[in-house]
C-alpha cells in the first residue's frame, strides 16, 4: 500500500485544524492542503465546519504568546478564516464581550492563563469554551482549575478540555524550536544562572521533547553523550514516557504502534532521539554560510518565518525614499518550498527561470484571448472570445499569485545582495570554507584590513571560528594582537574571555569531514549565469538610478558552490544512524554515547535535580551540568543499530547551517525507491530550544557569559 509522507509540519497542522475543527477529525486530510511538493502558491481552500443546520460554525481564538507562535508558523488568517475563526486575540490583551460565540483556547498550562480564562467565563464574554493546553496540565494547576469554575458556577460554560501536546514551533517541514528565547545557552553555562532557573528550563524542554515524539507517533531510541544538559534531558525524557507507557491504559501511542516509517514506509521503524548540548560544536551557531534560507535568517533577520526589508516606495523614483515590508515564508511558497536550501547563486538562477516562465505563460494567455496584457482582460473587450475570456480568468488568480511570490523574492534576493555586498559575505563565507589553512599571520592581516566589510561582528564571527578550529597553538602575545586589530575594527572583544574558556571542550567534540570536492567558482560559464540573469531582471524592472545601482551591486560578488562536507552535528548523527558507513573517528566519538529505550523493562533510577549536577564542573566551564546520572552504556549490537529516521535536538540553541547540512547528508546517503510518496529512504529532523542567529548568539550570550568571567 502506497502511503503518504507526513512530516512534522504536517503533522502538526492536522492536530491543530483538529483543533479548530471542535477536536473532530478534519472532513479532508492536511496533507493536501499542506504538502510541499503540491504547493503551487494559490491558499488552498479550507472547508468551514458545518453546524447540524448546514451553517458555517464561527468561533473565537484566543492564545497566548506561544500559542501564537505555534500557530502563526504554520498558518495564516486565510486558513484560519477558512477553519471558521472569525477573529483571533491575545489572552493578556483587553477582549470585548462575543456572547453568542463560542470560544477556542490554546494557551500553556500555567496559573496566570487559567486565571485569565476563569474570569472570561465569569464575565460570560463568549459562548461555550474549548480549552486546550499546549501541554500536559500537572494534576494540582487542574485541581486548582477545578475548584475556582466551581467557586465560580461556570462549569457548564466549558464544552472541552484537552491536552493537545504541541509546545513547540515548526519553521520548516522538519525544522522545530522550543520558542524558549535566546537565553538558553546562558542560563545553562552561567555560574549566575539561579537554580530555579535551570530547573525550570530542562523540565521545559522534556516537556516541549515529549509532545515532539507525540506528534510524531512514535516511542525512539534516545542517545545522548554523558555529562551535561543532555545526559539530563534524555533521562528525564525516558523516565517520562517510561512512565506514561505504564501507567495509561489507553496511552498516546496505543494508535501508533505499527506506525510505518515516514522516512522508508517499513513497519515499526522506530527513530532515534539525539541529544547534543551546544558545546558539541559552536561553529555552526557563528559561521557565514551560501544557502538561502541561512543568508535570509542571518542578513534579513528572520524570526518564525517572517522577514521585514526596505524597499523604495516608488521604484520608479527613488527619491522618494523607502519604506519596511513585512514578508511572511510559508509552505505553500512554492519557491521558498524548492530553494530555501539551495545556495545563493542557484537562487538567483531559479528565479530568471520562473521569471521566463510566468512571462511565456501569461503571453499565451493574453494572446488567446486577444489582450495586449494581463490587465487589459476584460468582459467589454469586443475582441475576446468568450471561450478563451473564461480560460483566462480560470488562470488568472494562478498568475497573479504567481508573480506576488516571485516579485517578493525578487526583493528578498536585492536586499541579500545589498547586505553581501555591503559586509563582504561572499569573502568570509570562503575563507571559512578553508578555516583551518589559514595562519596566524594570514588572520592578523584580514582582521587589520579595513576593507573587508562594513561590520565588525563578521570578523569577530570569523576570528572565533578559526581560533576554534586551528591546531595552531595560539600564545597570550598572538590573542593580544588578534584583541587589538578587533578592537581597532570596531569589535567587542567580551565574547572571547568565554570562547578561551570553552575551546578545550569543543576541540575535543568537534569533527568536520574533508571536502568532497572544492568549492566550485566561476567568473562566468553556467553558474555565473544565475547573478548576471537576475541583474538583468532587475536592471530592466528597476529602471533609472536603481537599476544602475543595482548593477554595482552585483558587479564583484563571489560566484561558486559550497564545498561539500558534513559537519560535527551530521557526523555524530552518521554514527548513530548509518554507523557502517561513518567514519571510525566519529564512531569514537560516540561510542560512549549513552543508550535509553522507554520500551524495555530494564528500569532506571530516579535523577537528580538539575541544579545538583551544577556541584560537579566536570566540563571546568562555570555553571555547566555534571553527570550524576544512572545512563545506560549501550552494549556492542545497540551501537552497530542503524536508522533510518532521526530526531536530533541541541540544547542551547540551533543553527540553520546544522539543519541544511544534516538534510543535504540525508538526501546524498538516501537509497532510490520505497514506497512512500514523496520520501526519502532517510530523514532527519532537527530542532533546538532556539533557533538563534549569530549576532543574538555572540552579542547576547557569549558576550554575556564573558562578562561574567572577567
Amino acid at each position: 500500500m502506497v502511503m503518504q509522507f507526513q512530516s512534522l509540519r504536517d503533522r502538526q497542522v492536522a492536530s491543530i485544524e483538529r483543533i479548530l475543527n471542535l477536536n473532530h477529525v478534519s472532513p479532508e486530510p492536511s496533507t493536501v492542503h499542506h504538502d510541499p511538493s503540491a504547493a503551487n502558491g494559490l491558499i488552498p481552500k479550507a472547508t468551514p465546519i458545518l453546524n447540524s443546520d448546514g451553517d458555517p460554525v464561527w468561533k473565537v481564538l484566543v492564545f497566548d504568546n506561544l500559542g501564537r507562535d505555534v500557530i502563526s508558523s504554520v498558518l495564516r488568517v486565510n486558513d484560519l478564516r477558512g477553519w471558521g475563526v472569525t477573529i483571533h486575540l491575545n489572552l493578556s490583551s483587553p477582549r470585548h464581550p462575543i456572547p453568542d460565540v463560542p470560544v477556542l483556547y490554546l494557551v500553556e498550562p500555567t496559573a496566570a492563563n487559567l486565571a485569565l480564562i476563569n474570569q472570561d467565563l465569569s464575565k460570560n464574554l463568549y459562548a461555550e469554551a474549548y480549552i486546550n493546553f499546549l501541554s500536559s496540565i500537572p494534576r494540582p494547576l487542574m485541581e486548582d482549575f477545578a475548584a475556582q469554575i466551581a467557586e465560580a458556577g461556570t462549569a457548564e460554560s466549558i464544552s472541552q478540555v484537552y491536552d493537545q501536546y504541541l509546545n513547540f514551533i515548526v519553521a520548516e517541514p522538519d525544522l522545530f524550536s522550543l520558542g524558549l528565547g535566546k537565553e538558553t545557552y546562558w542560563t545553562l553555562n552561567s555560574a549566575n544562572a539561579k537554580d530555579e532557573e535551570i530547573d525550570t528550563l530542562v523540565e521545559r524542554i522534556v516537556s516541549g521533547l515529549f509532545s515532539v515524539v507525540v506528534t510524531m507517533g512514535v516511542i525512539p531510541i534516545v542517545r545522548c553523550p554523558r555529562g551535561g544538559a543532555a545526559e539530563m534531558i534524555a533521562t528525564k525524557l525516558d523516565r517520562k514516557l517510561r512512565d506514561h507507557i505504564l501507567n495509561s491504559k489507553d496511552n498516546l501511542f496505543s494508535n501508533h504502534g505499527q506506525r510505518p516509517s515516514t522516512a522508508s514506509g517499513a513497519p515499526s521503524s522506530r527513530p532515534v532521539l539525539v541529544i547534543v548540548d551546544r558545546n558539541v560544536d559552536l561553529i555552526p551557531m557563528l559561521s557565514h554560510s551560501w544557502t538561502y534560507q541561512s543568508l535570509v535568517h542571518d542578513v534579513l533577520k528572520m524570526h518564525l518565518n517572517r522577514i521585514t526589508i526596505e524597499t523604495p516606495i516608488d521604484e520608479a523614483n527613488p527619491a522618494k525614499g523607502r519604506t519596511k515590508k513585512a514578508y511572511d515564508l510559508t509552505s505553500k511558497d512554492f519557491f521558498w518550498s524548492r530553494n530555501a536550501g539551495v545556495p545563493f547563486p542557484q537562487v538567483a538562477e531559479d528565479i530568471d527561470t520562473e521569471l521566463t516562465k510566468y512571462k511565456d505563460d501569461a503571453n499565451e494567455i493574453t494572446q488567446k484571448a486577444g489582450a495586449s496584457s494581463l490587465e487589459d482582460l476584460q468582459t467589454d473587450n469586443p475582441n475576446t472570445s468568450a471561450q478563451h475570456l473564461k480560460a483566462a480568468i480560470t488562470l488568472l488568480p494562478e498568475l497573479r499569485e504567481r508573480k506576488a511570490t516571485l516579485d517578493m523574492h525578487m526583493n528578498i534576493a536585492t536586499a541579500l545582495l545589498k547586505g553581501i555586498k555591503d559586509r563582504q559575505l561572499d569573502n568570509f563565507f570562503q575563507i571559512e570554507e578553508s578555516i583551518t589553512k589559514q595562519t596566524k599571520a594570514t588572520m592578523l592581516e584580514l582582521l587589520n584590513d579595513s576593507a573587508k566589510g562594513n561590520e565588525p561582528l563578521d570578523k569577530l564571527r570569523l576570528f572565533i571560528i578559526w581560533f576554534l578550529s586551528t591546531e595552531q597553538e595560539v600564545s597570550r602575545t598572538d590573542m593580544e594582537r588578534f584583541e587589538e586589530a578587533l578592537t581597532k575594527a570596531g569589535a567587542d572583544t567580551t565574547a572571547l574571555v568565554y570562547v578561551k574558556r570553552v575551546r578545550e571542550v569543543t576541540r575535543m567534540t568537534m569533527m568536520t569531514s574533508a571536502p568532497t570536492q572544492p568549492a566550485q567558482q566561476s567568473t562566468g560559464g553556467e553558474l555565473f549565469r544565475g547573478f548576471s540573469s537576475i541583474s538583468n531582471r532587475l536592471t530592466d524592472r528597476l529602471p533609472g538610478a536603481l537599476g544602475t545601482n543595482f548593477e554595482n551591486l552585483i558587479s564583484g560578488v563571489k560566484n561558486f558552490l559550497p564545498a561539500n562536507k558534513d559537519i560535527t552535528i551530521t557526523k555524530i548523527v552518521e554514527s548513530l544512524m548509518d554507523p557502517t558507513s561513518a567514519s571510525s573517528s566519529a564512531i569514537a566519538k560516540t561510542e560512549d554515547y549513552l543508550y535509553f529505550d522507554p520500551r524495555s523493562a530494564n528500569a532506571r533510577g530516579t535523577m537528580p535535580a538539575p541544579s545538583q549536577a551544577r556541584q560537579q564542573h566536570a566540563s571546568g566551564i562555570p555553571g555547566a551540568l555534571g553527570s550524576l546520572g544512572p545512563g545506560t552504556q549501550a552494549s556492542f549490537g545497540q551501537r552497530r543499530q542503524g536508522f533510518s529516521e532521526a530526531i536530533v535536538f541541541t540544547v542551547g540553541g540551533g543553527s540553520m547551517d546544522e539543519y541544511g547540512n544534516l538534510q543535504d547528508w540525508a538526501k546524498r546517503t538516501s537509497a532510490a525507491g520505497g514506497t512512500t510518496v514523496g520520501a526519502p529512504k532517510r530523514r532527519v529532523v532537527y530542532g533546538s530550544t532556539e533557533i538563534v542567529n549569530a549576532e543574538d548568539f555572540v552579542v547576547g550570550e557569549l558576550a554575556r557569559l564573558g562578562r561574567e568571567d572577567k
